[in-house]
């Protein structure tokens, strides 16, 4: 079974909407996803990540139901924003205690794995690298990612190592680059 499936799931709410998608994302593949426009790019990753039900159609994620399973869901999935909330801790330190708590782990190994993280995220603005090592701090299995930039993929990948990820775009050249640099990355 596929690791992320999206069976025509699509979006539709308020000035919303993203149209059905279908897919699946094996473990370890990397997918860039070329969407028409910013709202559906961030549905659609929102979706793919378990956190916002599709209106139509299906998600799965490793075979759980975000609808029905939405805690196994997030122990799997890792999600990162294109425009991250302002942080509001006064050091890099404080926000990876943060979101080891926020997973029960360990607090010093986990900076201790945070600081490694940001140092593989080198050249990465640390309002998107934050949250980036911050979600996979917990090694999850698919990293979903809403408009990452393409000049980043190195790093992004470099970061996640064997973990799938998922990456919805605005613009289909972006995606394009994106997911060639995955590919070369292999």
């Amino acid at each position: 079974m596929a690791l992320l499936e999206m069976r025509a799931a699509a979006y539709v709410r308020g000035g919303t909407s993203a149209p059905p998608v279908t897919l699946a994302l094996n473990e370890g593949e990397k997918l860039a996803l070329s969407c028409a426009g910013e709202d559906p790019a961030r549905a659609t990753a929102m979706m793919a990540a378990g956190l916002l039900a599709p209106t139509s159609g299906t998600v799965f994620v490793a075979a759980f139901d975000p609808r029905i399973q939405p805690v196994q869901v997030k122990r799997i999935a890792g999600f990162v924003a294109h425009e991250a909330p302002p942080l509001d801790f006064s050091s890099f330190t404080r926000y990876a205690e943060y979101r080891a708590a926020l997973w029960g782990l360990p607090r010093a190994q986990s900076v201790v794995r945070a600081r490694a993280l940001l140092a593989k995220l080198q050249g990465v603005h640390e309002q998107f690298a934050y949250p980036l090592a911050g979600a996979l701090l917990s090694a999850p299995r698919l990293l979903v990612l809403d408009r990452p930039l393409a000049a980043y993929a190195p790093q992004i990948l470099r970061a996640a190592g064997s973990c799938a990820i998922f990456s919805t775009h605005a613009d289909p050249h972006e995606a394009e680059r994106f997911e060639q640099a995955c590919a070369a990355a292999v």
